[in-house]
């Protein structure tokens, strides 16, 4: 938190995407565009299933919440890079920074454990037909969720906190459009090894936990299906669980590519632009999955 001569760290520099001038206009019109179809994608499916009584059931409740917590992860990293585009500054607080920080990990973890939770309703539903109602009473959805948000506010509050004890130097440029966490604690003049180990376990348990949690609940939806007879009823267990699995996928697969990215070209320009899959592309394009391949919501929406 402090220079070696004493003074206070006031600010980082966030490098961006880019550092052609030229290219500024198109990347703020760009992001812009996203993030607005990103709110409003989002902001619609909320409406739909709290204004439709035929959505109000446990699967379009964790939809919801999973669209609300999808416009804060945006809204945590874009309006800042846009201003700081605008007004042709890189610059960010430090509390701005840690802030930022803190809001991202939360929201982004939460995205997950909503994912994990979703899962398990789509589990119950095509492996408990039966006893669905039962299972997934309010009660209990109220309390997965509120858990889910328990965990993550003490994960980011935990990760924050630390990165507070940090001690920094003069270079204080982060190669991002936002401040990440791995980035913040590499750019420490001090002991980082505990902030370091605290993030491969979150990174472990936070995230680890709720793939295996998903991989087991379609492990056993896949074995429920292929001992169907009907091919009718295996065409209907699978649309159901279709566009959960399709974000699933989109949600992994584009944090996998951003590391798999990183560690291949080592650029730290690379590894920036290939962030933008999981921070904004993944939450713009969650409402369409959800609204092309389901036709309660699409009825909602009309």
């Amino acid at each position: 938190m402090e220079r070696d001569n004493g003074t206070r760290i006031s600010e980082f520099l966030l490098l961006g995407l880019s550092e052609e001038p030229e290219l500024q206009p198109l990347i703020l019109g760009l992001f812009l565009s996203m993030y607005l179809i990103t709110v409003l994608g989002n902001l619609l499916i909320i409406l739909a299933v709290s204004s439709d009584p035929h959505l109000h059931t446990p699967m379009y409740f964790f939809l919801s919440n999973l669209s609300f917590v999808d416009i804060c992860f945006t809204s945590t990293t874009i309006p800042k890079m846009l201003v700081n585009i605008q007004i042709q500054s890189k610059v960010i607080t430090y509390e701005g920074c840690i802030t930022q920080m803190y809001f991202f990990l939360l929201f982004g973890v939460l995205d997950d454990f909503l994912l994990t939770v979703m899962a398990y309703d789509r589990f119950v539903a095509i492996c408990h037909p039966l006893h669905y109602t039962v299972i997934m009473h309010p009660r209990l959805c109220g309390l997965l969720v509120l858990v889910s948000w328990i965990m993550c506010v003490l994960n980011a509050l935990l990760e924050s906190l630390m990165a507070l004890q940090l001690s920094f130097r003069t270079d204080l440029e982060i190669p991002q459009f936002f401040c990440e966490i791995n980035q913040v604690v590499q750019l420490a003049c001090s002991d980082n090894f505990l902030n370091i180990m605290v993030m491969y376990c979150s990174v472990g348990l936070l995230g680890g936990g709720p793939l295996a949690g998903i991989l087991y609940s379609y492990f056993k939806i896949v074995s429920s299906i292929r001992a169907m007879s009907s091919a009718q009823g295996k065409y209907k267990a699978f649309s159901i669980c279709a566009s959960h699995l399709s974000v699933v996928s989109l949600f992994y697969c584009t944090i996998l590519g951003v590391y798999l990215s990183s560690a291949v070209t080592h650029s730290s320009q690379s590894s920036a632009t290939a962030s933008v899959m999981y921070t904004v592309v993944t939450p713009m394009l969650n409402p369409f999955v959800y609204s092309l391949r389901n036709k309660d919501i699409k009825e909602a929406l009309k």
